[in-house]
């Protein structure tokens, strides 16, 4: 990922622990692909496999970060090196949010399911969202392994889609719970879950981010798309 540094041994080093996280986020994505299974097969046993990964999860997030800080306090990286350690260190706790997020689906899932929820709700609607929150990810990392500015504008944009879907998604929640208060308590099961995909693609638009600080050594959070543009240029 990083350029060739001075230090064979730090170059090894970066090489190393960038492959944690692209080891972190390949577990991730399987996290999200088996809630998304789990929700359009109302799978309580898949559910439960989503769970069972996450201590996975939140175990090498911690070993990421201590590696991190040990190349920080040995080498006192400057420049590119240290953007790039702490772009590393934000994208592994971003990806362990994507992780929780995989992990409440799969709550919900259970929870669904165990209530009786009447399956004539728009649940597999979510398949639409929860696919794109699960490509853009994939988008991410792959930004992010190629240290991409191109791909990770792309990313920002793309971003929006799922927005949109969500924004879809909750009105037509609203009109079930107006058309049938029995449907309240089931709906609000379903907006919680839509709002955790929604929060899949926050992360990886933040990836998209970092990539942009590594490269360009500026901070476009909080910036608007024409301001990003002009950076990357």
């Amino acid at each position: 990922m990083p350029d060739k540094h001075l230090s064979t041994q730090f170059d090894s080093e970066l090489t190393s622990v960038s492959s944690q996280v692209m080891e972190l986020g390949g577990l991730v994505e399987s996290q999200i692909r088996q809630a998304i299974y789990a929700l359009s097969q109302f799978s309580v046993e898949v559910a439960n496999e989503v769970t069972a990964r996450e201590a996975r999860v939140n175990a090498m997030e911690l070993e990421i970060d201590r590696d991190l800080s040990s190349i920080i306090a040995r080498r006192q990286p400057t420049a590119r090196d240290l953007r790039l350690l702490i772009a590393i260190s934000k994208t592994t706790a971003n990806l362990e949010r994507v992780g929780d997020e995989a992990e409440k689906i799969a709550r919900m899932v259970r929870s669904i399911i165990h209530s009786g929820a009447p399956r004539s709700l728009p649940s597999l609607e979510l398949r639409v969202a929860a696919d794109l929150a699960s490509g853009l990810l994939n988008k991410a990392l792959d930004a992010f392994a190629r240290l991409d500015v191109n791909a990770a504008v792309s990313i920002l944009k793309e971003d929006d889609l799922i927005d949109a879907e969500f924004d879809g998604f909750v009105r037509k929640l609203v009109t079930y719970m107006m058309e049938d208060p029995r449907m309240i308590s089931p709906s609000l099961d379903l907006l919680f879950l839509a709002k955790a995909i929604e929060r899949i693609g926050d992360h990886s638009k933040n990836i998209a981010e970092f990539i942009i600080y590594v490269v360009k050594g500026e901070d476009v959070r909080h910036s608007t798309m024409e301001k990003i543009e002009s950076v990357v240029k």
